[in-house]
């Protein structure tokens, strides 16, 4: 610990003591232990945040008090998770792991459905489980549950924060952690504080940014750009009842924090803790990018927004030792990994490899794919992404422009092709999503829509065809195989497993008509679900493929961590990749094209240092010393014999 922080924790620590004389000589032991292995790097942080404040020590003391106290209040049960995980840092990159996400009440109702529930999770093979934004929310617009109103309150209809601690107890015992969003850029404008605002009290007033006229909005405005260009222009909203006008990055009823504010990052940071004392492990860090705002810049991936999530980090090592942060930044792939680190987010999503699986699909080409995997895949070892072919929101074309532009692509003609392909306006092509966030005037967009609707099973069922319901399968099969094996957690959208396709019903609703992102967001169907197990059906071919890959990389250890190489298999539609660690190596083949191919037995004593090998998938021997066919979509996952 350097000078400054240690002088500074010799100051504050007696009146800690002080404040909490009460409590248990164990628990406080505990407490002060890792306080002294983490307050430097909490403290170097609030530091660069607030150090410039005259008041800086009293938040200071304040943030700390709330640790002590939130950890002096923390279940003995998940004090024990808290050792577990400590003495086992990276447990999320077992290849034990595989992930489920949600919403409560589409998938099961409410939170009693969930529990009801766990047998299928377990059937399946899940081990992580995030549940979509279940907080109270404003009943009108709500932007999916992601304008909070109360963190420490379940959306009624879903159930109670009783029962979603009762829930978190019974899936932790089954082997299932939590996964819950947190949504730290902004509240709803019902939100008690953002109310107490419009009262006119100073001390919540200022924990957002409100403006008495346009001239600072403008001058930040100059440097933003629009997030939702269609729907409302600029990141500012007038509210005649204050006579003020608000930053509003994303909508008009989401109120941006002002973290500027110490006291916002104190009282972000009691719910964070809260929630972690109710037993989630893991939260999704919503909008990470947007958190630091600064004039004369776009106010996006600023270097104060990683200091902020870098204290939130600290502080949850000293009081929730247990939890993890998976980072959602939907952003150039460069800015995506500057949010992984083990003292910032442990987790992030993948959104390249998400857009890459489907960009390679249209073009039935993995250049661009491998190319940028190869660059961009490696993170620090103590870290895992996550990766998934589909989420509750939009798919855009997130690749970078300068690895395009190596392989010969125009970056802004291919996302033109690519959301003509998927929209289904492509002559030819297999796919049928909708645009989100269209501009007429140059042809943007990002594209909804269900995985199966995207692989082609919708356009394949209703011209009844049993050859292309055949590759569409194929296609599911296979952007899900490359999530479960290329390294990090494997996120299944729920649903998918079963094929579910586009629900149109949503433009029968005045409250979701103008969002074609609730295309993909369909009520569970547990009919089809019920059919999981007939493989004549389709919902029976694709749970019964997706549960064959879950279980065997669940027994292969060879799968665990996130160490992966991509291999040049001298074919430009097969995505080739090498998985190796002390428990083995394991070569993986992807055809995505519907022709066959052929990958040279050279490429597989080159890579594979043998000539035996066992394709974990078929159980089929398959010998080096001659080429190697792979069927249309075929994944081959071929280990040493």
């Amino acid at each position: 610990m350097n000078y400054e922080s240690q002088l500074s924790l010799q100051r504050l620590l007696p009146r800690l003591r002080q404040r909490f004389a009460d409590a248990s000589a164990t628990d406080w032991a505990d407490f002060e232990e890792r306080l002294y292995r983490h307050f430097e790097r909490l403290f170097l942080a609030l530091l660069d945040l607030y150090g410039g404040r005259y008041d800086f020590f009293f938040h200071l003391e304040d943030i700390l008090a709330t640790a002590a106290e939130s950890w002096l209040a923390r279940p003995q049960a998940l004090k024990l998770l808290d050792d577990e995980r400590e003495q086992n840092p990276t447990w999320f990159q077992s290849q034990g792991m595989v992930g489920g996400v949600c919403y409560v009440d589409l998938f099961a109702d409410n939170l009693a459905g969930i529990r009801q529930r766990i047998p299928y999770f377990q059937e399946l093979g899940l081990t992580y489980l995030h549940l979509m934004p279940l907080f109270a929310s404003p009943e009108a617009e709500n932007d999916g549950g992601y304008a909070v109103s109360s963190y420490r309150e379940v959306e009624a209809r879903l159930g109670t924060m009783a029962e979603l601690e009762d829930l978190t107890a019974e899936l932790r015992g089954n082997g299932i952690s939590l996964v819950i969003d947190f949504v730290f850029n902004h509240t709803s404008d019902e939100h008690e504080w953002a109310q107490r605002a419009i009262a006119g009290e100073r001390e919540f007033e200022e924990m957002y940014f409100l403006f008495p006229d346009r001239t600072q909005p403008d001058a930040y405005d100059a440097h933003l750009r629009e997030i939702f260009p269609d729907v409302r222009p600029g990141s500012f909203t007038y509210r005649a009842d204050i006579d003020r006008w608000v930053w509003t990055t994303f909508n008009s009823f989401q109120w941006d924090l002002n973290y500027r504010n110490p006291a916002v990052f104190k009282r972000m940071a009691t719910e964070m803790l809260f929630l972690a004392n109710v037993g989630v492990e893991i939260l999704r860090l919503d909008a990470v990018a947007f958190t630091w705002k600064e004039l004369g810049t776009n106010c996006e991936n600023l270097p104060l927004a990683h200091v902020l999530i870098q204290a939130f980090n600290a502080l949850a090592r000293i009081a929730a030792p247990a939890l993890l942060f998976k980072s959602e930044a939907i952003v150039h792939p460069d800015e995506v990994a500057k949010y992984i680190d083990p003292e910032e987010c442990q987790l992030s999503y993948n959104p390249l490899l998400m857009a890459l699986l489907w960009e390679a699909l249209a073009t039935r080409n993995v250049r661009l794919l491998a190319h940028s995997l190869r660059e961009r895949f490696r993170i620090d070892p103590a870290c895992a992404w996550v990766n998934y072919v589909r989420c509750h929101d939009d798919i855009g074309w997130t690749f970078d422009d300068g690895d395009a532009r190596r392989l010969d692509i125009n970056g802004f003609d291919h996302r033109h092709f690519l959301n003509d392909f998927y929209t289904g306006r492509f002559q030819g092509s297999f796919a049928r999503g909708l645009p989100f966030q269209e501009n007429p005037a140059t042809g943007d967009a990002r594209i909804s829509g269900a995985c199966a609707s995207l692989a082609g099973l919708e356009k394949a069922l209703r011209q009844e065809s049993d050859y292309e319901v055949e590759l569409a399968v194929k296609r599911i099969l296979l952007i899900h195989s490359v999530i479960l094996s290329i390294g990090g957690i494997p996120l299944i959208y729920l649903g998918d497993e079963v094929g579910t396709t586009n629900d149109y019903s949503f433009r029968d609703d005045p409250a979701k008509a103008g969002d074609s992102r609730w295309l993909h967001r369909p009520r569970t169907d547990w009919a089809r679900a019920d059919q999981r197990h007939d493989v004549e059906t389709v919902s029976g071919k694709v749970f019964q493929g997706l549960q064959r890959l879950m279980q065997i990389r669940q027994d292969c250890a060879t799968f665990s961590g996130n160490e992966m190489t991509v291999i040049n298999p001298d074919n430009e539609h097969v995505f080739a990749y090498l998985r190796q660690n002390e428990a083995g190596r394991v070569l993986i083949f992807t055809n995505f094209s519907e022709q066959p191919q052929h990958i040279s037995g050279a490429v597989l004593r080159t890579y594979g240092l043998g000539y035996e090998f066992t394709d974990l998938i078929s159980e089929r021997a398959v010998v080096a010393d001659e080429d190697v066919a792979l069927a249309p979509y075929e994944v081959l996952w071929l280990a040493a014999r």
